[in-house]
């Protein structure tokens, strides 16, 4: 079938460049010429018809009796007439050919010298000039290069609605038919295995191909073709699908993420000057209501979970570093009382200061280390903690709940999202999109990476 589409697509651009190309066609293969105007409703011009014939009865009577006869004087004089006739009535505009009888009036004004066409071909079909000139030259001259210009003219025939004859439609009928019921057995097909589908749906399955059906617009068969070639393995457009994309994706990745970002950016600002965002941060009831999707304040959740990391996880790495700096201070002050300066000359004193500084320094880390643990494993401690951590919130947000402090904090984030928009937003715009594309095409070549699993365990597949 995507065979049968190409033949039909080389019939359907043939038809399309028959009519602009006929006098290339005419003069490579004209035996094709006297069959396709047939079907296009093409036929000779009775007068440039008439012209050429009468040329040919001159070159018979020629043969025959000789140049210098009446009856090929006769013959002469038919022809002057009928060039001028010729170029008084112009019979190519009815063929858009006008071009070509120009083309007739400046070569044969070039071989007599005249300015006349008229008295150029009069002086040309006369016996005293081909005489002179000689007659083979001359008819020559005339078959090679103006024959081919009056044999490009055509008169075509025009139907009853007014327009030109054209049966091509019956060289056509037989491929549609079969592209149609090809069409229609597709749909079925399609239909059955998806019950859900539409009769529509199941249409638009298949949607390239109702321009092989189409009686008009035929040139449009070139994409059901392409697209048959390419599912054939005959033909392939990855490549060209590829860049298609990539273009369509550079040409609008910019304005798109342009818009997203500063809609997000324009979205904030109106939040912030409604004042929406300080009364969600005081937690105001009069705000709009938040949508919560798992009944778990987030917030407070990151902060325990930051507090248990730093409890658990960071205190006890840092540790020495943390004795490190108590010992330096232990002795610094130490260095500043009077009597530690006059103990240090006596001797084993100063390895004592420093043992003392060491120790005690330990031993504060550790019962640091320790109060923070059970404050926060001890209710009471976690109780008061949070006690602590409330009436924060609450002076904090009483104080912000000044006019003049929140019309300072709107302002100034209002101010800092202007100046992210139009900072960052346009360095976004001037970035290289076809970089961006590269890179996510590089991404999505590479092969996945395997998890390694370790002897004895299984890979982790919940995900």
């Amino acid at each position: 079938m995507a065979t049968l589409a190409t033949l039909n697509l080389c019939l359907v651009l043939f038809d399309l460049s028959y009519v602009p190309w006929r006098a290339f066609y005419l003069q490579k293969v004209p035996q094709l010429t006297k069959i396709y105007d047939v079907i296009k409703g093409i036929e000779p011009h009775r007068e440039t018809k008439e012209y050429l014939d009468t040329v040919n009865a001159l070159e018979a009577q020629v043969t025959q009796t000789g140049l210098v006869s009446p009856a090929a004087k006769a013959k002469l004089e038919e022809l002057n007439r009928l060039s001028s006739e010729m170029i008084d009535t112009n019979p190519f505009a009815g063929a858009n050919k006008t071009g070509n009888l120009e083309k007739i009036k400046n070569r044969i004004r070039d071989r007599i010298g005249k300015d006349s066409a008229k008295q150029s071909f009069a002086t040309f079909w006369s016996q005293q000039y081909l005489a002179q000139n000689g007659w083979q030259k001359e008819i020559t001259f005339f078959n090679q290069k103006i024959r081919p210009l009056i044999a490009t003219n055509y008169y075509r025939q025009i139907g009853e609605s007014g327009e030109f004859v054209d049966i091509f439609w019956l060289v056509d009928l037989p491929f549609v038919l079969i592209f149609g019921l090809e069409f229609l057995t597709r749909i079925f097909y399609i239909k059955r295995r998806h019950p859900s589908f539409t009769w529509f749906n199941a249409i638009l399955w298949r949607w390239y191909d109702i321009f092989l059906l189409i009686p008009f617009w035929r040139w449009l068969r070139i994409i059901p073709v392409i697209i048959r070639l390419d599912q054939a393995e005959i033909l392939n457009i990855q490549p060209l699908n590829k860049q298609l994309h990539q273009t369509v994706v550079a040409n609008f990745a910019e304005e798109i993420t342009e818009v997203v970002v500063i809609r997000v950016i324009n979205q904030m600002k109106l939040s912030i000057e409604q004042g929406e965002m300080v009364r969600w941060l005081l937690q105001k009831e009069n705000v709009r209501p938040y949508i919560d999707i798992n009944d778990i304040n987030e917030m407070e959740a990151i902060a325990g979970l930051l507090i248990q990391t730093i409890v658990y996880q960071v205190l006890p790495k840092i540790q020495p570093e943390l004795n490190a700096i108590l010992v330096h201070n232990i002795e610094t002050v130490m260095q500043q009382v009077p009597l530690s300066q006059n103990l240090k000359n006596l001797p084993g004193v100063a390895k004592i200061q420093t043992q003392f500084s060491e120790q005690l320094a330990t031993q504060l880390t550790a019962n640091l280390h320790k109060a923070i643990v059970n404050a926060v494993e001890d209710p009471v401690g976690a109780k008061l903690t949070n006690k602590l951590i409330e009436s924060f919130s609450q002076a904090l947000g009483t104080e912000i709940q000044q006019k003049q402090v929140i019309n300072q904090i709107q302002s100034l984030l209002v101010d800092f999202l202007e100046e992210v928009k139009l900072n960052y937003v346009q360095r976004l715009s001037q970035e290289d999109i076809e970089q961006i594309l590269e890179q996510t095409r590089k991404i999505k070549t590479q092969p996945p990476i395997q998890p390694v699993v370790k002897q004895g365990t299984l890979p982790d597949t919940r995900y």
